[in-house]
């Protein structure tokens, strides 16, 4: 499996066989261009949508994908997609609404997607996703988890590999920190200098694994 971030949520999983994945799209310059991340070239088969705001958009998008955006399962091209509903705030969603994680197997690895997710979870919550490989989480606080929040989920789901999303950059002026602060609460930490990398299923590593990647677009 092939994982590209394009920026901030935003990330193409392609499969052995091709099947495309896009997960939460932005809207290239919303908020006044205070996400100015490019706009997405690439058609995908299915796009997962954790929440409707502008910076989780799926509009300008290529082709005719498959858009999941409610909680539930559904079975599309063979693979399970699993909408888990949680919150965008530590309120019950009165700030900012609901949240949904998606969990979904490719090529043998299964991967969460926290989307804007801004609570920590309760033993339910984590039981209901099961065995996570690749954990891709937002910690750059503000509008979603605070980095030890974000910390402590990871650590509570125990993934194999980790990919932090949703932080500031050059191309992110949101009042939220970059991905520092969190990878201070880990030890084994793999900075890659490009936007992509290829995982196998038998190659995962045995202990945590934090990899940082950089924004494509």
């Amino acid at each position: 499996m092939k994982i590209k971030w394009y920026g901030h949520a935003a990330f193409l999983l392609t499969s052995k066989d091709g099947l495309k994945v896009i997960t939460d799209p932005y809207e290239s310059g919303a908020f006044g261009g205070a996400l100015s991340y490019g706009k997405i070239p690439d058609e995908a088969d299915v796009v997962t949508v954790s929440h409707d705001h502008a910076d989780h958009y799926t509009s300008p998008l290529k082709g005719k994908p498959h858009i999941i955006n409610k909680e539930g399962k559904v079975t599309i091209k063979g693979i399970e997609f699993v909408g888990i509903p949680t919150f965008h705030d530590t309120s019950g969603g009165k700030e900012r609404g609901k949240n949904l994680l998606f969990r979904f197997t490719m090529d043998g690895i299964t991967v969460c997607h926290c989307g804007d997710l801004g609570h920590r979870l309760s033993k339910e919550e984590v039981g209901k996703l099961g065995k996570v490989d690749l954990l891709l989480i937002p910690v750059g606080g503000f509008y979603t988890l605070e980095p030890p929040d974000a910390v402590k989920v990871s650590q509570d789901i125990s993934p194999k590999m980790i990919i932090p999303m949703h932080y500031r950059t050059e191309k992110c002026n949101f009042p939220i920190v970059d991905a520092e602060e969190f990878l201070k609460g880990w030890k084994e930490i793999k900075r890659m200098t490009s936007s992509e990398i290829e995982l196998e299923a038998n190659k995962l590593p045995s202990k945590t694994e934090v990899i940082t990647l950089k924004y494509a677009l």
